[in-house]
């Protein structure tokens, strides 16, 4: 008999209770975000209507400015910015292929979407767990209109290219006729591992989708970035695909303190994560991936059913007011199971040995000891 689900309710109460958070930001109550809202400067104004004016307009100002692009236009949710964004490039380019990569969220997450709503057909870019080579570009079976790359690649560890990679991939796509879309739902923390800012990344690409609650602690929302041509087709897809909301200003307004608040911590949460890592890979039976991180995100494996790490981590919140980390699932690996770690602002109290010994108690709530891991460490899947 499969075990019960954990109640998501008990674990939210659990995790907010906790004084010493591993993985993730604290939960925040509907009150609380308000106050946050509430001292904000972008209050003053009058609100949006219809995706115009207001903290909605502001903000599309700010992410063009970001990402050096000539426009940028907000959406309610990633996945329609990116129907959009695929569905001009085929338009554009009488090609109805698409180069995504068998683990990105287009394929794994969107229910289909590309296909159902756009008519498009999936051609897989590589079936490693990486984002394609530029000879893997160049070796595709069929022209796409546009390639996708998802930076970070988060099913397969939050990974990225090296610089000189992403740019050879580019040129790769270009040479094929293809336009690039780069699926930036986490571009933000991208920036020290590529070692470019967040303008010179995007200038790699014909458009630029961005999410502004995964790591900036938005409401929700995301935008597309690219030319004026695009952003025009944007508006009226946006439309089309039900995504005019009449006022979207408390999303808008939480993204914006986002970019003002969280957006310069980014770095340093990165930095924390490798330090944090590092400890970890000597839990025993522990392993960490990649390593070191690339972002302030990193898988983490241990020999024992995701269930039992599941409980472990619940009753570790509720007894001891301590949150390792959840939402564990088995892995493919046998013996294995997984889960992602993000490293916030709660995360930035411990050090090396704090974690350990943070581990040591979470392992402590285990009722057996590890099962042995059989095969090579492989990345795959994802946690959510």
């Amino acid at each position: 008999m499969a075990d019960a689900p954990i109640d998501r309710e008990r674990v939210a109460a659990a995790r907010r209770g906790c004084t010493t958070i591993l993985s993730g930001p604290r939960p925040t109550s509907m009150t609380e975000v308000l106050a946050r809202m509430a001292g904000s400067p972008h209050l003053d104004g009058l609100p949006d209507a219809y995706g115009a004016g207001g903290a909605v307009a502001e903000l599309e100002a700010r992410v063009a400015d970001l990402l050096g692009a000539e426009a940028a236009v907000y959406f309610p949710t990633g996945t329609m910015a990116q129907q959009v964004a695929l569905r001009f490039g085929a338009e554009r380019g009488g090609t109805p292929a698409v180069g995504l990569h068998p683990q990105s969220h287009l394929m794994v997450h969107e229910q289909d979407a590309y296909a159902a709503l756009t008519g498009l057909r999936a051609v897989r870019t590589t079936a490693a767990p990486r984002n394609p080579t530029a000879a893997e570009v160049a070796g595709l079976a069929e022209p796409v209109g546009t390639l996708v790359l998802e930076l970070p690649l988060r099913n397969a560890g939050f990974v990225l290219p090296r610089w000189a990679d992403l740019v050879a991939v580019v040129e790769a796509a270009r040479a094929t006729g293809a336009r690039v879309h780069l699926d930036g739902a986490r571009l933000w923390e991208s920036v020290p591992y590529l070692g470019r800012s967040l303008a010179e990344v995007a200038a790699l690409a014909d458009s630029t989708y961005v999410s502004f609650y995964k790591s900036l602690g938005a409401l929700g929302g995301a935008a597309l970035a690219g030319t004026a041509e695009l952003s025009r087709y944007a508006r009226a897809w946006r439309h089309r695909y039900g995504g005019n909301v009449y006022q979207q200003w408390p999303a808008a307004v939480t993204a914006l303190l986002g970019l003002e608040t969280e957006l310069p911590r980014l770095d340093g949460y990165v930095a924390h994560a490798r330090i944090l890592a590092e400890a970890l890979a000597t839990v025993p039976g522990a392993r960490v991936y990649p390593t070191p991180p690339h972002t302030h995100e990193f898988q983490l494996w241990l020999p024992y059913p995701a269930a039992d790490l599941s409980r472990a981590n619940l009753a570790l919140a509720e007894r001891d007011r301590m949150w390792f980390v959840g939402r564990w699932q088995d892995a493919a690996a046998p013996g294995m199971a997984f889960t992602e770690v993000t490293v916030a602002d709660p995360a930035l109290r411990l050090d090396a040995a704090g974690v350990v010994e943070l581990a040591g108690r979470f392992l402590d709530h285990l009722p057996t000891p590890p099962r042995p891991a059989a095969g090579p460490l492989r990345s795959g899947g994802s946690s959510g």
